[in-house]
């Protein structure tokens, strides 16, 4: 979730229901408590540092477990997937069974998948627990915070605690990579987990805290609407991952779930025309502010998933870095991503917020595009300190305009189902980026490596064709050490003339997965001449109240 809840933490404005009177029995501590605040800051924190002590700990994850470096990211992928498929369902779940309970039940989710990571001798409980389970509790999570929020501060504490929030999540995103390798590399990386239970437990026992915030709205179910998202979002990501790992029925996958997104899409007008409840109103991508707005959310979250898939294992399986190694080369794209966020948030003055979006976008693409050149030449990761300093910065103006450009034009009672979808455009598209650059990747692997032993004058035919076997069944992204451990026993011709290939290979297939977010980034820019084509929106005082989208 990093990205995602990072960039789509999205602050509702008051909405009708929302809006309680206090009962007389209720804590009065619960009305603008800082130790509320701090606690919901946590979870917070853990709910986004999460995924970036997965990206940094990959090499050590598929050692331990003796799993592959696809297998872990397709687990990355899904966890996203799952929360984006949900997040919508979740946020009707608590209003039905209360936002306090989806709250605790979230956080016990999420510690649930924490453990999974602590305790796993396989691939299979994190693909399980940490990225189903535990992408549930996100998808109960983030809209019931939210709403808690909302319910449990007023005027200048409210804004406080929405700051206070969001701030943990940009400083989450900001220091994760680096946290996460200093713990995977001089301790553990199952220690790093078993921290966020640690976390989540505290977290929990000042729940007594939180006041729940009522709810007085419609209580039916779109479980139509509902099946349709998740096979929709659900068919295209899982498609693609069924496609790295060289399954079947890959188009079918892909091709039902695009037909299910479009059948959610006719489903929802269907209900509007009836007035009948929907999973969500129609009528609010009627606002060209927030179809664009949440366009542009999506292509973020594509390019970022796109690249803290592909960099990370570029430093610890090309470069053999350590995940503190990792770490330490991907700070300047997190940090100055926090930083730029940090300033521009506070200092945009009268600049158009399209223009801050659209000058955001291009540095983005021009950061991505001046790292793809250097991946084949880089014998260090101080090769790409400034194109990642350069994409970062981009990074930080989009998040400092992003939510409040998409939010603003949307009435005050819709604004929580607005969030709602900004956050599952945010996470759809991070899941998608993910999957989509790694399976890019190891597709190229598969070919060029092909190719290269289908040429070589070193290994004969039989070599030839057991590497095309191999690369058929099991295309995996591998250092040079870990692969002279396979060859262990072969030829040294042999040996030489893979680990050759190998080094030519790698860099070319993660220069292809970059394209990915290189492509993100262009049509984001794209998108946003259109946003500046718009009236400037009307800032909303839930979202300037919180620095970071």
């Amino acid at each position: 979730m990093t990205g995602a809840a990072a960039a789509a933490w999205s602050p509702p404005r008051p909405r009708p229901d929302d809006d309680q009177p206090v009962s007389s029995a209720a804590p009065a501590e619960g009305s603008g408590n800082p130790r509320l605040a701090l606690l919901l800051a946590m979870a917070m924190f853990v709910l986004v540092v999460d995924t970036s002590l997965m990206n940094v700990s990959i090499s050590a994850v598929v050692e331990d477990l003796d799993t592959t470096v696809s297998g872990v990211q397709s687990a990355i992928a899904l966890e996203a997937l799952v929360s984006a498929a949900f997040i919508l369902i979740g946020s009707k779940v608590g209003d039905l069974i209360g936002r306090k309970r989806a709250y605790v039940l979230g956080l016990l989710a999420y510690a649930a998948g924490a453990l999974s990571m602590a305790l796993a001798q396989s691939l299979v409980p994190i693909l399980i627990v940490w990225a189903v389970i535990g992408g549930l509790g996100a998808s109960l999570l983030l809209p019931a915070m939210q709403s808690l929020i909302h319910g449990n501060f007023e005027g200048a504490a409210q804004r406080k605690a929405y700051a206070l929030v969001g701030a943990a999540a940009a400083i989450a995103a900001a220091v994760g990579p680096l946290l996460g390798g200093f713990i995977t590399t001089y301790l553990s990386w199952r220690i790093a987990f078993l921290l966020e239970d640690v976390v989540i437990l505290v977290v929990l026992l000042g729940i007594g805290l939180v006041r729940d915030v009522p709810y007085t709205g419609p209580r039916r179910v779109d479980v139509v609407g509902a099946t349709l998202s998740v096979l929709g979002m659900g068919g295209i990501v899982l498609g693609i991952l069924v496609w790295q790992e060289g399954g079947e029925s890959v188009a079918a996958l892909i091709v039902g779930g695009a037909a299910a997104m479009g059948a959610l899409a006719w489903w929802l007008l269907r209900r509007e025309r009836r007035g009948e409840a929907a999973l969500l109103d129609p009528s609010l991508f009627r606002s060209p502010g927030f179809r664009y707005g949440v366009t542009g959310q999506t292509m973020q979250q594509i390019a970022l998933g796109g690249t803290m898939i592909a960099l990370p294992i570029f430093l610890q399986m090309v470069l053999e870095y350590t995940a503190m190694g990792a770490g330490l080369t991907l700070a300047p794209l997190s940090l100055s991503m926090f930083a730029v966020a940090l300033v521009a948030g506070k200092k945009a003055g009268t600049r158009r917020p399209g223009s801050i979006i659209r000058v955001g976008f291009a540095l983005l693409t021009i950061g991505i595009a001046v790292l793809i050149p250097i991946v084949p030449r880089a014998d260090s990761g101080w090769d790409l300190v400034v194109p990642l300093l350069i994409a970062g910065t981009g990074l930080g103006l989009l998040v400092s305009q992003l939510n409040n450009y998409t939010l603003s034009p949307v009435a005050e009672e819709r604004a929580s189902e607005a969030a709602g979808v900004n956050s599952a455009a945010g996470s759809f598209g991070l899941s998608f980026g993910l999957a989509f650059a790694g399976a890019i990747m190891l597709a190229t692997l598969s070919i060029a490596f092909t190719h290269q032993a289908e040429s070589s004058q070193v290994l004969r035919p039989a070599e030839q064709e057991q590497v095309a076997q191999a690369l058929e069944d099991d295309a995996e992204v591998m250092s040079n050490t870990g692969l002279e451990q396979q060859l262990a026993g072969q030829p040294p011709q042999v040996q030489d003339e893979i680990i050759s290939i190998n080094t030519d290979v790698r860099p070319l297939a993660l220069q292809v997965a970059l394209a990915i977010p290189l492509l993100a980034g262009l049509l984001g820019f794209l998108n946003a001449f259109r946003m500046v084509r718009l009236p400037d929106p009307k800032p909303s005082g839930s979202v300037e109240g919180m620095g970071f989208g």
